[in-house]
């Protein structure tokens, strides 16, 4: 079967389309015949060796994928071959097929096309762990979503509106905004690409401010970091909730001062740690992830398609912080 490699450590460049084994699926296993690879940061990280998670060379890239079940390993139930599916996190997404926990493969409806599947778990998963979970958003609070057209971050502005929220929605460009509006969005904040002084800083806060309201917001979903953090953090509202998700443009540093001042709270994301240590409350957002999905009250906004030879571009593209929503690998 074909596959796309990381054989060394290194950027998109790096990667190899390459004819390897078929995996066999072990005990409480499950394998795909892979139809779509939704793409995502960590796909970028884990090739450069930038992730906390190091898999052995070679490896292909891809946590979620779709596609049909084909084969299954000793003591799976609830699953059969043919069966069209979802699975996420998986390794090795990036491949004609691959194996993975039968705990983390989901039917999908008949209605789902593959690629919508293969863009929905990862991100829409992230963004209801930290919406309901950790942060406890609730209806009638101001969210301020940073990255709103990236794919955690749409994810979070289509949530966020469905659990009754006022959603401000951040990106670097109009058209970014534009899509994060058609799914939602109440009211949004254009900020600089790039290394902020303190003068654009303060600048980006007073603007967070006057559209977030005399109260601020209470709940940020921040999957960005870098200088955005800090402008963000400055317009919470009292006894707020920052949400950390992501760096993509790098880990920042804050001044602790201001949780203080503002009574606020710092509250981590991870989802992957969370399924793994919760896994029927993760089953329940699964169960809730497809009936919103079916109700037509969430869709993940699929804008570019890639093949498999050209997996690489489709990482560059997000590397380069140019996508919008989510792309998607397919796979035939």
């Amino acid at each position: 079967m074909r596959a796309l490699l990381s054989r060394r450590p290194g950027g998109p460049e790096t990667l190899e389309l390459d004819e390897i084994p078929e995996p066999a699926a072990g005990a409480g296993q499950v394998r795909v015949a892979v139809r779509a690879c939704g793409v995502n940061f960590p796909d970028l990280l884990i090739i450069q060796d930038l992730y906390q998670v190091k898999p052995p060379r070679p490896f292909a890239p891809g946590g979620e994928i779709s596609g049909i079940v084909d084969a299954l390993g000793t003591g799976v139930e609830g699953l059969r071959v043919g069966d069209r599916v979802l699975m996420s996190p998986v390794q090795g997404g990036m491949a004609q097929k691959v194996v993975g926990s039968a705990g983390n493969c989901w039917r999908i409806p008949d209605a789902m096309p593959f690629d919508d599947a293969a863009a929905l778990l990862l991100t829409y998963g992230t963004s209801q762990h930290a919406l309901t979970d950790r942060a406890q958003l609730k209806s009638g609070e101001t969210l301020l979503v940073l990255g709103a057209a990236g794919g955690v971050g749409l994810a979070a502005v289509d949530l966020g509106k469905a659990m009754g929220a006022r959603v401000v929605a951040a990106a670097s460009t109009e058209a970014k905004l534009a899509l994060a509006r058609e799914h939602g969005a109440d009211e949004s904040v254009q900020y600089p690409a790039g290394t902020l002084d303190k003068a654009a800083a303060r600048a980006l806060t007073d603007h967070f401010k006057s559209v977030c309201g005399a109260n601020g917001a209470q709940v940020i979903f921040d999957p960005v970091g870098g200088d955005y953090t800090e402008a963000a953090l400055r317009a919470i509202g009292w006894q707020g909730r920052y949400l950390v998700v992501g760096f993509t443009a790098g880990i920042p540093k804050l001044p602790l001062n201001l949780t203080l001042l503002k009574s606020c709270q710092i509250i981590g994301v991870f989802w992957g740690e969370f399924i793994a240590r919760q896994p029927r409350q993760h089953a329940t957002h699964v169960a809730a992830l497809m009936a919103l999905y079916l109700e037509g009250r969430i869709k993940p906004a699929v804008t570019e398609h890639f093949p498999l030879q050209r997996g690489m571009d489709a990482i560059a593209r997000l590397g380069a912080r140019d996508a919008r929503g989510k792309i998607v690998v397919m796979i035939d």
